[in-house]
């Protein structure tokens, strides 16, 4: 029987799914979510933490033998049972396939919605009409399968229920109201019996519905963002000049428009954050003014002008290039889906805007694509594992880092950012890109 120690942050819903799997089986699991055993944001970013979990991401998972599991679902595997797992062969397939379609397919439609009523993300009236529509899809999805089923798998509870559960959490807590959920009953009578087993509110308490959907709160969102700190200053200034003649000079200064520009929501969403919470703290300064190659790339010609002052520029100390590869392709079908895809997760990283840079493509046709592209990060890390709202989409791909020195890192940056060339490792053609600046 597993025995270890489980490192999370409080009511993080991706250690739900192994709490509940620990709760079944019997694994004997402590949890470090709080000072002083576990400070998110600190522990994780120590040089003994980063030797078990070189992505400092969590919840991870040690266990008393020594033996260390990143990523939920890996940890929540380990510590089921076989029940929990499937019996079977057909059945453990079973379950692999719903942990999957909960990766991809409820969680970015059910972030999109449920993040804006949070007040975390700014509301963007397209995304959340299409994550709704996303989240219609699946719920008839799960409805029809559930129509003459009471479990996903098999006739009791699986690992693929603690999984799905666990990712509808906030769907059903916070804006599956009533009428929206009444076409799909299978689905909330799934639910409810899920979350009132003893295994289920031993981790997660009394589940209560959404009695009305939550809607985006803008002053929730505005006390999240920073005051301006222009009229601070003059009023500093204000209290410290008692002369006459510096109030007439106060008055002229007031007629003036301010000399900075206001903060776009992303400088907003940053300034708001805690500096003892800002993911980039602990790096020193770099050379490299990102602000300044975005705009070479927006205004100028990308090969003979943005690309030479990129190379030209580059920080290798202070920044990192890694190659992303979307892991499912074969579960893309309509290109406008995939696209849907990359932009959902743009959309979801906002807050990382003033600290990375992404080429993003789709290649290949309708039902035969992939997605794959090129990160520019501040940092030598992979920067979604620096903050929890990063870490929605990310898992879902497969990340490599590159050498900025060698020809094979050289030649995918031109490529990916010219959106042109041979794209050999790709083997399809491009059909279209996305930017993240």
């Amino acid at each position: 029987m597993a025995a270890g120690t489980l490192y999370t942050y409080p009511e993080n819903w991706r250690a739900f799914k192994a709490l509940i799997a620990a709760q079944y089986s019997g694994a004997r699991l402590k949890v470090a979510s709080n000072p002083p055993a576990f400070t998110f944001g600190q522990t994780n970013r120590t040089p003994a933490f980063l030797n078990n979990f070189p992505l400092g991401k969590v919840p991870a998972y040690q266990g008393d033998d020594g033996f260390c599991l990143f990523e939920s679902n890996a940890i929540a595997h380990y510590l089921s049972n076989d029940a929990l797992r499937g019996a079977t062969p057909q059945a453990a397939a079973q379950v692999l396939q719903w942990v999957s379609f909960a990766d991809s397919e409820i969680i970015p439609p059910a972030s999109a919605w449920v993040f804006p009523t949070l007040g975390i993300m700014q509301f963007n009236k397209q995304a959340t009409e299409q994550a709704k529509e996303d989240v219609k899809k699946v719920l008839t999805v799960l409805n029809q399968h559930l129509a003459t089923r009471t479990f996903l798998v098999g006739e009791r509870v699986s690992l693929a229920d603690v999984t799905v559960a666990c990712s509808m959490l906030w769907l059903f807590k916070q804006v599956l109201e009533p009428s929206f959920r009444q076409p799909y009953t299978n689905v909330t009578r799934w639910f409810v019996t899920c979350v009132n087993q003893p295994q289920f509110k031993a981790v997660l308490g009394e589940v209560k519905l959404c009695e009305k959907m939550a809607q985006f709160d803008a002053k929730k969102f505005a006390e999240m963002q920073p005051k301006k700190e222009a009229p601070a200053k003059k009023e500093k200034g204000g209290k410290e000049a008692a002369k006459p003649q510096e109030k007439k000079e106060k008055k002229k200064e007031e007629k003036k428009p301010a000399p900075e520009e206001e903060m776009d929501d992303c400088d907003a969403a940053l300034a708001a954050e805690p500096k003892a919470k800002d993911p980039f703290a602990h790096l020193p300064k770099s050379s490299f003014v990102m602000d300044e190659f975005k705009r070479k790339y927006s205004n100028e010609d990308t090969l003979t002008v943005a690309l030479p002052h990129f190379w030209e520029h580059f920080d290798r100390e202070g920044y990192s290039i890694w190659y992303g590869q979307y892991k499912y392709p074969e579960e893309l079908t309509l290109t406008f889906k995939s696209c849907n895809l990359i932009t959902g997760m743009f959309q979801r990283l906002d807050k990382l805007r003033k600290n990375a840079f992404a080429s993003v493509i789709l290649f290949g046709t309708n039902n035969d694509s992939s997605i794959s592209g090129i990160w520019v990060f501040r940092g030598q890390d992979l920067a979604f594992t620096l903050s929890d709202d990063w870490q929605i989409d990310y898992e879902s791909y497969d990340w490599r880092k590159l050498d900025p020195n060698s020809e094979e890192c050289k030649t995918m940056v031109k490529e990916y950012f010219a959106w042109e060339g041979d794209f050999k490792h790709v083997g399809k053609a491009f059909n279209q890109g996305k930017i993240f600046k």
